[in-house]
């Protein structure tokens, strides 16, 4: 059921052009990035003995490293939606699902994990033509940086390879998870908005995923 005109809430043209952080928003992106790493970081110490043969240790590593992969997706994915919107005029604040955050970690102990942290909240005269440029900016964020990920995974070799290959594996599912056209994923506002963008899009995404499965 939509909100008449009468809700709409009006944002001032020149609000938000540069990206600002308010105190609430900072710390639902802290304790996101916090228990979305303890989610990858239990899920990736199964791989025992990767950073050292010490369970401490290891777990040690691979929650830095998952710090690490979580802020160089899930958060920059966000960052993308918030900095379009903002440039847009729109007022845009992240804020985390503290069920979806539980049900993460709950999950990874069982070997396995479907993260829903959050997401970046927007308020505005926005139309589908802005809210679709707005939405394509998170895939496009994770398809740049799964590709550099990529690129760089391919010139390294050893451990560092494997790291890197992970961080752009995740970036590539994320933008891939992300382009489903149903709501409320960004796929289907992008559809609203352009579906040759949409295809564009979504072609990037599975041509870097097919590339992960043959190199």
């Amino acid at each position: 059921m939509g909100l008449g005109p009468e809700y709409t809430i009006e944002i001032n043209p020149n609000f938000g052009r540069k990206m600002g952080f308010g105190r609430t928003e900072t710390v639902h992106i802290l304790i996101a990035l916090a228990a979305l790493s303890v989610s990858f970081a239990i899920l990736y110490a199964r791989v025992g003995g990767f950073f050292s043969k010490d369970p401490v240790v290891n777990i040690i590593g691979w929650l830095l490293f998952s710090v690490v992969a979580v802020t160089t997706s899930f958060l920059f994915h966000e960052l993308g939606h918030k900095l379009v919107a903002q440039r847009m005029g729109a007022w845009a604040e992240f804020r985390m699902f503290p069920a979806g955050l539980f049900a993460g970690i709950i999950m990874s102990l069982f070997g396995f994990l479907i993260a829903a942290p959050g997401a970046v909240m927007i308020s505005g005269r926005i139309n589908d033509r802005e809210n679709g440029i707005i939405s394509i900016a998170g895939p496009a964020v994770n398809a740049v940086l799964g590709a550099i990920f990529l690129a760089l995974a391919m010139l390294t070799t050893g451990k560092l390879m494997i790291l890197l290959f992970l961080i752009a594996r995740l970036n590539i599912i994320l933008g891939i998870f992300n382009m489903i056209p149903f709501p409320p994923l960004d796929g289907s506002k992008i559809v609203k908005w352009n579906v040759p963008a949409y295809v564009a899009m979504a072609g990037v995404l599975v041509a870097l995923y097919v590339l992960t499965r043959v190199l």
